[in-house]
């Protein structure tokens, strides 16, 4: 009587890690010409973006400014040469000690400047999206000269804003503006414009206001030309009125435009520096300072403190990153994908 010898069953076992490349691995074989075109791009972010970051966080946590970064203090000897010695106040770490002195308001002013940036904020996108909104709206009905009139519309944002600055800056001056020039002609009495906060807050909301409605009425109107013109004439056939048609079909089809250009003029206004800078100047005695401007005059004038710098500067970002959270939150709420 023969015997058989069943043959072992091959192993189920999965193979080991060393049996197939890595998904990193695959795809670099798969797809390394699109890796290679990236590298660049990656180099120059690092360089010009991530590094002054992290730069940037590591000095928020030292006491670094003009007066201490140097390690060795020389003067010049008798003879001509240099005596150095090290420098007794060096920069050192200090941890969370700068956010304590700027949260609490022992330097500078972040909560008034705070303030200052969101009212500035604010009423910047809110004009620039209803002015945009309204010219846009014009500029998709059918009229004469159209296409002059949006090439008109759009030269303030071609036009580089610290032009544009200087121009404003000029209109509002007190003896030989245009601006009171006008107001004189009516009766009322000249207005000395950066006397006053309110007022130096108002001139530069004027010009920021003129440089931005441009975009958001281009972005705008981009987004109301993509609406399909049979929901017009089918609720117009319903016989809905103007105002219900902007209501139900424009303001509706709108709405991924305008809630990325809101966000966008958000972050931009958030950080305009040129226009406060070179408008108001701060004035009167910084009170119409923003945050970003609040940061610049810590860094460049008088003593150099980069390290209060550096916490406005991260405060900054955190305020921005906290509010696109938020942002991004509601509008996923709203069935948005963003």
């Amino acid at each position: 009587m023969s015997t058989v010898t069943a043959e072992p069953a091959p192993s189920s076992a999965p193979p080991g890690p060393s049996a197939r490349p890595s998904r990193l691995r695959r795809s670099w074989e798969k797809h390394w010409y699109a890796w290679a075109m990236v590298l660049p791009v990656v180099i120059v972010l690092a360089v010009l973006i991530f590094y002054p970051l992290i730069r940037g966080i590591w000095i928020s946590f030292t006491n670094l400014t003009e007066a201490n970064q140097a390690a060795e203090i020389c003067t010049r000897s008798i003879t001509g040469g240099e005596v150095c010695a090290e420098n007794p106040n060096k920069w050192e770490f200090v941890g969370l000690d700068n956010y304590v002195r700027v949260l609490t308001g022992e330097v500078g002013e972040f909560w008034q400047w705070t303030g200052t940036t969101l009212i500035w904020t604010v009423v910047c996108v809110a004009c620039h999206f209803g002015l945009g909104l309204g010219l846009a709206s014009m500029l998709n009905r059918p009229m004469r000269a159209r296409g002059l009139y949006r090439v008109l519309l759009v030269l303030p944002w071609a036009v580089p804003a610290f032009v544009s600055a200087f121009a404003w800056k000029f209109i509002f001056n007190e003896r030989f503006g245009l601006a009171n020039a006008l107001l004189s002609a009516v009766g009322i009495d000249p207005v000395s414009w950066f006397s006053d906060r309110w007022t130096a807050l108002f001139t530069a909301i004027v010009t920021n206001v003129w440089l931005g409605v441009p975009f958001m009425m281009v972005a705008l109107l981009g987004g109301m030309q993509t609406i399909p013109g049979e929901l017009y004439e089918a609720a117009e056939i319903d016989g809905a009125s103007a105002w219900q048609r902007f209501k139900n079909i424009t303001l509706p089809g709108l709405r991924p435009v305008s809630m990325t250009v809101v966000l966008l003029g958000t972050i931009w206004t958030f950080n305009m520096f040129p226009i406060i800078f070179l408008v108001t100047e701060g004035q009167p005695a910084g009170q119409s300072e923003i945050l970003v401007t609040g940061a610049f005059r810590a860094a460049f004038e008088g003593i150099r403190n980069y390290s209060l710098a550096s916490t406005y500067g991260v405060l900054i970002l955190s305020i921005l990153l906290v509010f696109s959270v938020f942002y991004r939150r509601a509008l996923r709420k709203q069935g948005e994908v963003w």
